[in-house]
């Protein structure tokens, strides 16, 4: 493979064109070039390369060498952007910052970070929603620059700092309980469950702590306030993030299932180990404001 400073703009942008676009079309239509002119590119790079780097699927996916090649192009682009703006250019551009970040944070603490990026008129996010157990393959794959994640384990080019806890308290509608009590006690075996989606693992976690492992009647809603609504709607039980739930505790709207029993997913803060003002900025905000509401660890 040639060196880094071998490839040329055009092609690099190209390949990340159709891989954030999803195909070459698309990919052309952002560039403002034709198909063709789009699949020239990737083709001369492929030929620079020796590999393939880009699976003709739909959408489109980039092959472990496209990988190494997406987060040159990404990592091009933000230097440059940031180039432009110590130069005092006249037309800097808009610099794009892609981070994934998990619904429950996004519809939480998150929100902070989007009223700070809010009044920064030269950045556009392209948020990734990814549950903070799976945000880190995002990373990896060169999709994203940071990442919130409960991985704990830098991935490798990356630098990882600890953010804070964030806290999920299991909880139920009061009516919804009422109808699944025996007694004083909960019929965990056939009281439903709500989960987020197939690799929400928290409610499970709070029924292997008692002895089970048989799965109850489930409901996946994946939406974070889409989940919270169902539990209200007495849906199912879930494990409901304890800055979402609010007051809904000290009003009756909900009610805890066990009075200590909580499943605590300490968060990170994993980006890439690359000198950029915004990347810097960025990290910044989203430092102060986990400090400023999850629970240290």
């Amino acid at each position: 493979m040639h060196s880094p400073n071998g490839f040329r703009g055009e092609h690099l942008d190209a390949l990340l064109a159709a891989i954030d676009h999803g195909t070459f079309d698309a990919g052309a239509r952002a560039l403002s070039i034709t198909p063709s002119a789009m699949s020239q590119r990737i083709r001369a790079l492929e030929a620079q390369v020796g590999q393939v780097v880009v699976r003709r699927t739909t959408p489109c996916e980039a092959t472990d060498a496209g990988e190494v090649l997406v987060r040159l192009a990404r990592q091009r682009r933000l230097l440059d952007a940031d180039v432009r703006r110590e130069l005092h250019a006249d037309d800097p551009g808009r610099v794009e910052l892609s981070l994934a970040i998990n619904a429950d944070s996004l519809a939480t603490w998150f929100t902070t970070v989007l009223d700070t990026c809010g009044d920064w008129d030269d950045v556009t996010l392209r948020l990734h929603v990814e549950d903070q157990d799976h945000s880190a393959a995002l990373l990896r794959s060169g999709a994203v620059l940071g990442a919130v994640t409960s991985d704990h384990v830098a991935v490798q080019g990356c630098s990882i700092e600890p953010l804070g806890v964030m806290r999920y308290l299991p909880a139920a509608a009061p009516e919804f309980l009422a109808r699944h009590r025996r007694g004083r006690r909960v019929d965990w075996t056939t009281m439903p469950v709500v989960r987020f989606n197939a690799k929400d693992d928290l409610q499970r976690r709070v029924l292997e702590r008692r002895g089970l492992t048989d799965d109850p009647p489930t409901h996946l809603v994946p939406s974070s306030q889409g989940f919270l609504a169902a539990v209200h709607a007495g849906l199912g039980w879930g494990a409901v993030p304890e800055q979402q739930a609010g007051d809904d505790f000290e009003t009756g709207r909900l009610v805890r299932l066990g009075s200590r029993d909580h499943v605590d997913v300490p968060l990170y803060w994993q980006r890439w180990r690359l000198r950029s003002t915004r990347l810097d900025e960025i990290s910044d905000v989203v430092r102060r404001a986990a400090a400023s509401t999850l629970r240290r660890p």
